[in-house]
């Protein structure tokens, strides 16, 4: 009888031991993520350069192997690739920058103008507004000799463009050499992945997750430029037809946008239709341009990334979502550009490791759940 109750004594024990191990754990995670979080908000400047390098050796990296299998070495192939990317990317700063500084200087005209068609929003606004000032008003008349009043003053918008570009042009020259060293190595990386782990059937799932996340990754990114690139051309062209003034620049607009899913579109219609406001004299016409904003990236979100993308990027809405609205909050634009990449390695890798299955089946979308392996659809 004393056994019995002293082996009791000890399952209960034992079932406490393990709730308090399960909640340590819970919390030991919880302030890993935190902390990784503000790790990774304060350390931007260093560790944006390695992912966007990452991210673009990634999705050429397919090309570099495959003129391999023609005895054209990595090194010859990285230079072409990385100089193509820089042509394009300078080149399209280079055609931008005329009209964009034109944009910016017409900003206090388009602002005049739409607070005139706006008048009556603006009103409410003005006189919550005019209220706030009274309080502070009161609030200075009523303030102690000895509260010491201190002023910040913000950059302007001069100074701050000029960082913002140095910063830009800093992190993509770092970028673009970094995917160049990528390239150039070839397989070796993949080869030090293999060798790190003892057994054979470690070996085997890490290269299978290697080749995963570099096919899905190079797939997603390729296949995505070329839908932004297209809806560029044809929200370019319609608002030019549409009269809207600088069309060239809406069109590269839309493009780089588009690879904010959902808020990309929300924000581009938004500022069209404020834009359009201010530069048509009916609201009529002015409706015609956020309209057709609408209409093309309803299209192609609804209809022609989903067909040519297939089931390569099978992520419900809530969790995309939910990472761009994160990763916006830890980097801003540059941030929000690669949640989705980030987010499409992470599934990859819950695909094949047992321990993070739960994980897997909260990103992947409810239709197709359990159904699809990428790296077997590709027949690797």
């Amino acid at each position: 009888m004393t056994s019995r109750r002293a082996e009791a004594e000890n399952e209960v024990q034992s079932e406490a031991i393990g709730r308090n191990l399960a909640a340590i754990r819970r919390y030991v995670a919880l302030i890993g993520f935190v902390s990784a979080g503000m790790a990774l908000y304060f350390a931007k400047q260093m560790v944006l350069p390695f992912i966007l390098a990452i991210l673009l050796a990634l999705t050429l990296s397919p090309v570099t192997r495959a003129l391999a299998k023609y005895r054209i070495p990595p090194v010859a192939t990285a230079l072409v690739l990385i100089t193509a990317v820089s042509i394009a990317v300078a080149s399209g700063a280079l055609i931008l920058s005329g009209p964009v500084s034109e944009w910016v200087e017409d900003a206090p005209r388009i602002r005049s103008e739409l607070e005139t068609r706006l008048s009556s929003i603006t009103e409410s606004i003005r006189s919550v507004k005019d209220a706030s000032e009274q309080v502070e008003e009161i609030a200075k008349t009523a303030t102690d000799p000895d509260v010491v009043k201190v002023a910040i003053e913000q950059p302007g918008i001069v100074t701050t463009t000029v960082l913002d570009i140095a910063s830009f042009a800093t992190t993509s020259l770092v970028a673009l050499v970094l995917a160049l060293f990528l390239l150039a190595s070839g397989d070796m990386f993949y080869v030090k992945l293999v060798e790190a782990f003892p057994r054979f059937g470690d070996k085997k799932r890490a290269l299978k997750i290697a080749y995963g996340i570099e096919q899905s990754i190079s797939k997603y990114l390729l296949s995505i430029t070329l839908i932004n690139a297209g809806l560029g051309i044809i929200v370019g062209t319609g608002l030019w037809l549409i009269g809207m003034p600088q069309a060239p620049v809406w069109g590269a607009l839309a493009f780089l946008l588009n690879f904010l899913p959902y808020i990309g579109a929300a924000a581009g219609v938004s500022l069209c239709g404020a834009v359009a406001l201010a530069s048509f004299d009916t609201l009529g016409h002015a409706l015609l341009a956020p309209a057709f904003y609408l209409l093309a990236t309803s299209l192609e979100g609804q209809f022609v990334t989903p067909v040519i993308l297939g089931r390569r990027l099978e992520l419900n809405a809530v969790s995309v979502f939910s990472t761009v609205v994160f990763w916006a909050w830890i980097w801003g634009f540059a941030g929000a550009l690669t949640a989705v990449p980030f987010l499409v390695c992470l599934k990859v890798i819950c695909d094949h490791v047992p321990a993070l299955s739960v994980l897997g089946s909260f990103l992947s979308s409810s239709d197709i759940r359990g159904r699809y392996d990428p790296l077997r659809s590709e027949g690797t």
